[in-house]
């Protein structure tokens, strides 16, 4: 009980509550803008809180998360140009109210919806991490080895419609991750006797070349020249009842909400997923669901309840395997993995015994950030949708200059400034010919962790490779990973002679 009162009153001191603040509030800003998105934005913002405490950093991100997931849809509402993917599905209702004028109305239901998802997620959250870490605490190197070598076989589909090149994207992540001193010998290995490569490439720099560096790139190479917010259309009626939301057309929708949030929550707590699978499942079920399923995709606030919900649920369910496991369950929380650790922290079961006070910080910090989503969003709603109106030609630099400088920032040293410039590029490309550079990232986060367990068991084991027939759970999440592995080539096999049959 000490502790837990020690962590919610370090959470609710002027410094955390200011940066929590503030996270929000950027986050708001930056998800409203097309192409940036919250892993792309806390990338970028990680070298900021290299002097903040752990606690304030933490605060800091997870705001920034939050906010961003809401901040999408407005975008999506306004522009039918979603900010985030997992805003979407949010367009199909919310940009038809738009042309009616209703867009503040539209704004104002994916709001409510995103801090009631958001609220039950955190609390589902806070009541299972801790039991469900005291039990993570049982599992042993052969058991953390196979369990990251499971997850990186599922997060292999994230961002590419092909398994195949997901999973060597992870390879190349997991090879990239190896550079640097072998930890047993420390002798250096892949450095091509390049002095700064004996610490291994630094998160920071990658993060922002494969995230910020090459949706740049991308960005440019579609550039017209015009701007964003040339293309919305009339928001705001001078109506009443047109702009503001009703508590009767809000509860009017809660069956939807819970059923929402609880996609969201269980998307979120299963790794892989990601919030653009909880969107769509729930829109879908609401949409199933409804006595006005032809409603649906001309303007209809439930659809935008149910996708927002959803979405925003996903943020605090997917820190689940991250306190419970150590194993990022998305993009945005692999980017908080990284920030977990450059404040020297181990992500998993045993940061509730080490870091008591903290974890009970984070919790307060999570509910804050609703409380100030809610808060920010009402009172800055018509300020934020300027966002959308910011011009290319002036946003484009400054990201690119914000490139540099985070890149720069971490150790002081331009080297890092050419890993980020050079993971750009690759990031550009990647993109391009659909390998998952989410896989590459999160591969190359996992892989300390992944080698460390390995290095275990051949030591523990005295080099015998049958002590994972000695362990029941290792060898069934081994046999899962090997069966997820040949249904991926097995199904490739097949669609190949399938294409060749049809040209025959």
């Amino acid at each position: 009980m000490e502790m837990i009162i020690a962590g919610l009153l370090d959470a609710i001191s002027p410094a955390s509550l200011m940066y929590v603040f503030m996270g929000v509030a950027i986050g708001v800003m930056v998800g409203a803008i097309p192409g940036i998105n919250g892993p792309m934005a806390i990338a970028l913002f990680i070298p900021i809180t290299y002097y903040l405490t752990p606690l304030t950093a933490i605060g800091f991100l997870v705001g920034l998360n939050k906010g961003a997931f809401f901040g999408g849809a407005i975008s999506s509402v306004l522009l039918r140009t979603p900010g985030t993917p997992e805003a979407a599905a949010t367009s199909w209702d919310g940009y038809p109210l738009t042309q009616q004028g209703k867009g503040e109305k539209a704004l104002r239901m994916a709001l409510y919806s995103s801090v009631a998802g958001d609220f039950m997620s955190t609390g589902v959250l806070i009541a299972i991490a801790a039991p469900l870490a005291a039990v993570a605490l049982f599992m042993g190197p052969p058991e953390i080895f196979a369990l990251i070598s499971l997850a990186l076989t599922v997060i292999a589909g994230i961002g590419t419609n092909s398994i195949c090149r997901g999973l060597i994207a992870a390879a190349l992540g997991l090879l990239a991750g190896l550079i640097g001193t072998e930890p047993v010998t420390a002798l250096p290995r892949l450095t091509f006797d390049i002095y700064q490569l004996g610490g291994g490439l630094s998160l920071i720099p990658v993060a922002i070349g494969l995230l910020a560096f090459s949706e740049i790139l991308i960005q440019l190479e579609r550039f017209t020249g015009k701007g964003s917010g040339e293309h919305a259309a009339n928001v705001f009626s001078t109506k009443r009842e047109d702009r503001l939301l009703s508590l009767k057309e809000f509860f009017a929708n809660t069956r939807t909400l819970i059923r929402g949030s609880a996609i969201g929550i269980g998307v979120g707590a299963m790794p892989g997923l990601g919030a653009p699978v909880a969107s769509f499942m729930s829109y879908d079920q609401a949409m199933k669901r409804s006595k006005h399923k032809e409603e649906f995709g001309k303007g209809r606030l439930e659809g935008i309840g149910a996708s927002e919900s959803a979405n925003s649920a996903v943020v605090g369910a997917s820190l689940i395997p991250l306190f419970v496991l150590g194993i990022p369950g998305n993009l945005a929380v692999a980017m908080l993995m990284g920030a977990f650790m450059i404040h020297g922290m181990q992500p998993g079961p045993l940061m509730f015994q080490e870091n008591a006070q903290l974890m009970y910080g984070i919790y307060g910090s999570l509910v804050i950030a609703s409380l100030f989503l809610a808060i920010i969003g009402r009172f800055g709603l018509r300020l934020f949708c300027k966002a959308v109106e910011i011009p290319a030609m002036l946003l484009y630099p400054i990201v690119i200059f914000t490139c540099i400088m985070g890149a720069y920032l971490g150790r002081s040293d331009m080297f890092d400034v050419g890993v980020m410039l050079t993971f750009g590029v690759i990031g550009y490309f990647m993109r391009k010919f659909d390998f998952s550079y989410v896989a590459f990232l999160i591969g190359f986060i996992l892989v300390p962790e992944w080698e460390r367990a390995l290095q275990q068991v051949v030591i523990i084991s005295e080099n015998n490779p049958t002590m994972f027939f000695e362990r029941p759970v290792a060898m069934g999440l081994m046999a899962l990973t090997l069966f997820v592995i040949g249904k991926t080539f097995w199904s490739n096999v097949r669609g190949g002679r399938g294409g060749r049959a049809a040209k025959a």
